[in-house]
């Protein structure tokens, strides 16, 4: 019942893109795929998905191999557009349900359904190339999941996207999470992840380097984080000296101390009371995942970037729509 990535290895000549990749997923999961640009997540989406074979290794779900299994299994939302750029909006929706098979007397009530849903009915009659970068972010995401795939892998499908459509398409893909439907998640950004996620994987230059329950990866990988504030003393300029800090960030009510590994977060406390302060707020937290990719990865998330002069980046997906 699972979609399992066993022990995958890819090269592309003298670059090794995957190197023994291997995690799993579980039916009705969020599963967040991480990694810096370049690291390998999309290599392993086009695996999953059978656009490439690996030279070793294997890809599963419910038990039989990907490459035996129906196109209409998956979903893929691609990072770049796959649109007919000059094909209007409910006609190219009920043309790609077509491909799955789904006769047009079904798909076009079925499309227009999400098209109320994310409030773009007025849309169905325009052409793709017409749209902003968000509608055309929003059609493609009704196309990728219109015939209702068992798996959807998208590469970073908030793109584009302002804080009401986002909370439009997390709700979407919570549903279809409640569903069944398994989801597969890259994209850097981190708060939406941790918001939707149940399990994760980080990446980085072809090899997985942690992966899990979202919760037991911050509390096994991270560091604790104390956020702190003090009676009448806002800037904290003393705390960088307290013994285990290694980061302070100060905020307009708390400051956050980011701790060495292994430092007793009560330490810091007995510490700072020893100083003679008032403590308004002492607060133990678990690292964001943000800290956890860059404690891993040794970078901050950035926005994709291909460069063609660059070898061994993972090529941005153009469907032949495009």
């Amino acid at each position: 019942m699972t979609l399992v990535i066993d022990d995958v290895c890819k090269r592309y000549g003298a670059v090794v893109a995957l190197d023994h990749v291997g995690f799993q997923v579980e039916p009705g999961q969020v599963f967040g795929f991480l990694g810096a640009n370049g690291a390998g997540k999309t290599t392993t989406m086009r695996i999953v998905l059978d656009i490439l074979r690996p030279d070793s290794g294997s890809v599963t779900w419910r038990g039989r191999p990907n490459i035996e299994l129906d196109r209409s299994t998956f979903g893929y939302l691609p990072e770049e557009r796959g649109l007919y750029p000059r094909m209007r909006v409910l006609e190219q929706l009920v043309f790609f349900a077509g491909l799955y098979g789904i006769p047009e007397a079904a798909a076009r009530p079925m499309a227009q359904g999400w098209l109320e849903r994310f409030r773009v009915t007025h849309l169905a009659d325009r052409r793709a190339d017409e749209l902003s970068k968000g509608n055309q972010q929003k059609i493609q995401f009704i196309a990728a999941i219109l015939h209702d795939p068992e798996v959807v892998l998208m590469d970073e499908p908030f793109t584009g996207l302002d804080p009401i459509n986002v909370a439009l398409l997390r709700d979407a893909l919570l549903e279809l999470a409640g569903r069944g439907r398994t989801l597969i998640i890259s994209t850097h950004q981190m708060e939406l992840v941790e918001a939707l996620a149940e399990t994760i994987a980080i990446i980085d230059h072809g090899r997985l380097v942690t992966s899990g329950a979202t919760r037991d990866v911050r509390r096994r990988v991270g560091r604790s984080v104390v956020r702190l504030a003090v009676a009448g003393d806002r800037e904290l300029a003393w705390a960088p000296a307290l013994p285990g800090v290694e980061r302070v960030v100060g905020g307009r009510d708390v400051t956050e101390l980011g701790l060495a590994a292994g430092v007793d977060p009560q330490s810091i406390l007995h510490a700072v009371l020893a100083r003679g302060a008032s403590v308004t707020c002492f607060e133990v937290a678990d690292p964001s995942l943000e800290e956890i990719f860059i404690e891993l990865v040794g970078q901050p998330a950035e926005p994709a970037r291909f460069d063609p002069a660059r070898p061994g980046q993972e090529q941005p997906f153009v469907s032949p729509a495009a």
